[in-house]
């Protein structure tokens, strides 16, 4: 599924210097030592929340840094400690990010209750540091990090550096953010990171491919899967990996750096003023505003920098109240359809220059696709199911940035950078476990993956699928492969919601509730859910007819219902791969 080709994701995929650092470090988290186990004379406690593994990332960048400075620590997903963990800690360091509108990932609910609780212990005499990682684009911006910082100070606890809540990129800010907060938690004076000593070059077995270094993959296949008549543009995408040495897991993403639609960019530079080859230097590098437009800037969605920016400049009265209000609702609805053009054109009387233009625009980032193939079926190869994102508002067409670059300016033989973004969160358990997949639309990525993945494992556990889409004969993607996996025996049951085929509108989770008592059922022997969609919508309508089929088939009340939902998260039962 495209994680961005609506709002960006939450979280930012990893960095170069991350990810040659976790080569040989990291051959993969389940090969790497147990972290989470108490260390011997543990002095700093680092945890983390994610959904979809950076902020453990950081958790574990942060333990390397801590024993430079002489800490020994101990790393551990909030899920697995208990709240007697904290007072016990006496120094603590926080990762956690928030997705959608200011929702908290799956892992830190548990604490979260117990930390928030009037039966929370004290932190008298615990210091504490604490890092969001989030998106501006979304209300509540790093809303989990400013929760739990402000709760352990009410315990007591002392903060000894203010919080960081890093964007989309967040990276540098870790960068700046990250040591200053051990050397306080160490309680040094600020240390410089000794130089990385000058040795001979060789040649690397496997390059650490990452956003700062993207591979140069090719494109082998790229078809529309929806049929003629349908209203939507699904494509089905092969990419070679070739000569990379990447691996992947089902579950996992790919990350894609996009291009800007060059005709966008010409726009831009018309409206203002410049030619394209004005040179603009920033603190990094130099370059022409028009490869700045085209490669390195956020233009097909707007940020609130910029509506700010030409509110103060142009007077425009509508602008300028939304600016001074901060109703953040009612500036996504305004900004809904408009790109970086459309918000200079709201006066076109206002003059702006490039650097000016630049300053106040977020950096482009990656978009991450979840696999749709299985490196046990696809060997050398990842596969995507992508929606084109394309739309007519305020007299002109307009694009998803990464949907449109690969469906319409990246052909069969093209390459496209890329890297993998693993979700350790999302994997597939053992072979013999049922499992209930519900994916809509593009949602059917992973779940295509674990299919084919299981088919080839010879796994013996059940499989039960929810797609959905608008209308059967032009938007049931992958149908006769999902045919075959049902008349091999393979996808033990398909249950299917096509919209519009009716009167009334049937979505996944009327399927499930249906078919609530079998579902409930199969809960009750261990199968594990996966929810893959729309955070705002789609999960969240599953995740209610997942509680209320609990409470009727289990006997439950919405408490108990509450209690048991709570519980499949704990135990890695119920896992959302949503945005």
């Amino acid at each position: 599924m495209d994680l961005l080709a609506s709002p960006p994701t939450p979280e930012a995929p990893l960095t170069g210097e991350q990810k040659a650092w976790l080569a040989g470090y990291l051959a993969g988290l389940k090969a790497r030592p147990d972290l989470t186990a108490p260390a011997a004379g543990e002095q700093l406690l680092v945890l983390y929340g994610t959904q979809s593994g950076n902020a453990e990332w950081v958790a574990v960048q942060a333990q390397r840094l801590a024993a430079n400075r002489g800490l020994i620590s101990r790393v551990a997903d909030m899920e697995e400690i208990s709240l007697a963990d904290l007072p016990a800690a006496g120094k603590i360091l926080v990762v956690v990010s928030t997705y959608g509108e200011g929702d908290a990932p799956d892992d830190t609910e548990d604490l979260w209750r117990a930390v928030a609780s009037g039966d929370a212990p004290r932190l008298d005499g615990v210091q504490y540091a604490v890092c969001g990682l989030g998106d501006s684009g979304y209300d509540g911006f790093c809303q989990t990090a400013v929760n739990l910082d402000g709760r352990f100070a009410e315990l007591g606890a002392t903060r000894v550096v203010p919080r960081a809540e890093c964007d989309a990129n967040f990276q540098q800010t870790v960068d700046d953010w990250l040591p200053r907060a051990l050397d306080a938690l160490a309680g040094i004076e600020p240390v410089v990171e000794p130089p990385k000593p000058r040795v001979e070059e060789k040649p690397k077995k496997k390059a650490a491919w990452s956003r700062r270094n993207p591979y140069p993959a090719t494109i082998v296949a790229n078809t529309v899967l929806s049929a003629p008549g349908s209203a939507k543009e699904v494509r089905h995408i092969e990419i070679s990996l070739g000569d990379s040495g990447i691996e992947y897991e089902p579950g996992d993403g790919l990350s894609v750096m996009p291009v800007n639609d060059p005709a966008v960019v010409e726009l831009i530079i018309e409206r203002l003023g410049a030619t394209g080859d004005e040179v603009i230097t920033d603190r990094r590098s130099e370059r022409t505003l028009r490869e700045s437009l085209t490669s390195h800037y956020e233009i097909s969605t707007a940020s609130k920098y910029l509506v700010d920016y030409v509110a103060s400049r142009s007077g425009d009265a509508e602008l300028t109240h939304l600016s001074e209000t901060g109703d953040r609702e009612a500036l996504e609805a305004w900004l809904w359809g408009r790109d970086v053009l459309d918000v200079l054109n709201v006066d076109p009387s206002l003059t702006i220059t490039p650097e000016e233009l630049l300053g106040e625009l977020r950096p482009l980032g990656p978009r991450s696709y979840s696999i749709a193939s299985s490196p046990r079926v696809h060997d050398g190869a990842v596969h995507l199911t992508m929606a084109a994102v394309r739309y007519r508002s305020f007299d002109r067409d307009h694009g998803g940035c990464a949907s449109t670059y690969l469906a319409d300016r990246r052909a069969v033989g093209d390459e496209v950078g890329v890297y993998i973004t693993p979700n350790r969160s999302f994997r597939l358990p053992a072979d013999d476990v049922p499992i209930i997949m519900i994916g809509p639309g593009t949602g059917i990525a992973p779940f295509r993956s674990f299919l084919h993945e299981r088919a080839a494992r010879g796994a013996t556990g059940d499989n039960w699928l929810f797609f959905g889409d608008q209308r059967r004969e032009f938007d049931f993607a992958y149908a006769d492969e999902i045919g075959g996996f049902v008349d091999d025996g393979l996808l033990t049951r398909l249950d299917l919601a096509f919209s519009r085929d009716q009167e009334h509108k049937d979505y996944v989770q009327h399927r499930m509730a249906e078919n609530g008592a079998e579902l409930y059922a199969w809960l009750e022997r261990g199968a594990l859910v996966y929810v893959c969609g729309d955070a705002a919508r789609m999960a969240k309508d599953v995740d209610e007819s997942l509680h209320e089929i609990v409470a009727e088939h289990g006997g439950f009340d919405a408490g108990g219902a509450a209690h048991y939902v709570d519980e499949l998260k704990t135990h890695k039962r119920y896992l959302r791969d949503v945005y």
